[in-house]
């Protein structure tokens, strides 16, 4: 289908000019920080079904097993470890590279108290798929606002237009290499694990289909 061939994130009414904007328009900034805010309650969907983590965190463990270190160091140092590897690729940071932390983090510190832990294990799958759906739509709201990737989707982003694949490819390519290597080193591998890592792709390419869809066409002096 051609909404999983999505070569780049569109641009749109709303979408910011350049990423390294510190004075917004605020209907950019408010959908920037809506769509941070839909990602981090996806997050905490995925945490709270306990099928699994993010391969990123699988990656995480795996290094705080090997290194001896907290799995807070070791997730903090694999993100600067990624931010370093935007240098060559000429990727350029933002406010949403700066609130990607900030909201996420915040939003699911306050959901997981309030989200449902199911006990059977369909319904815990099922938790999931909407977490990693979630995670999606969020990540094609907050990126066609332009404000500044994430150090991951940066990542995606920068590869993305390195080898020209769709976005799909892109990212599923890094997720399921990312929660091999965390396996290998003795991170911990559930199926929601392996939900995100084969469908935060298509997810975010669906994502990017709908926000197009459903935002106007960009305009010459957008800011």
């Amino acid at each position: 289908m051609k909404i999983f061939l999505i070569k780049s994130v569109p641009t749109v009414s709303w979408s910011s000019g350049r990423s390294l904007n510190f004075k917004p328009r605020f209907l950019t900034l408010a959908l920037l920080c809506f769509g941070l805010v839909i990602f981090g309650f996806g997050e905490g969907l995925l945490i709270a079904s306990g099928a699994g983590v993010s391969p990123w965190t699988v990656f995480a463990q795996g290094i705080a097993i090997i290194s001896g270190w907290s799995i807070g160091v070791a997730t903090f140092t694999v993100g600067v470890a990624v931010l370093i590897l935007w240098i060559p690729m000429r990727q350029t940071p933002g406010i949403g590279t700066i609130l990607n932390a900030t909201i996420i983090a915040a939003v699911m510190e306050i959901s997981l108290p309030y989200l449902p832990h199911p006990q059977l294990y369909v319904l815990r799958a099922a938790e999931a798929a909407v977490g990693v759906l979630l995670v999606g739509l969020g990540s094609a709201i907050y990126l066609v606002a332009n404000l500044g990737a994430g150090p991951r989707d940066g990542l995606m982003t920068g590869l993305q237009r390195i080898t020209g694949y769709p976005i799909t490819y892109v990212r599923t390519s890094i997720e399921v290499a990312i929660v091999f290597l965390g396996w290998v080193l003795g991170g911990a591998v559930g199926l929601g694990t392996l939900m995100f890592a084969f469908g935060i792709g298509p997810a975010l390419s669906i994502g990017l289909h709908a926000v197009k869809c459903l935002s106007p066409e960009p305009v010459e002096d957008s800011l």
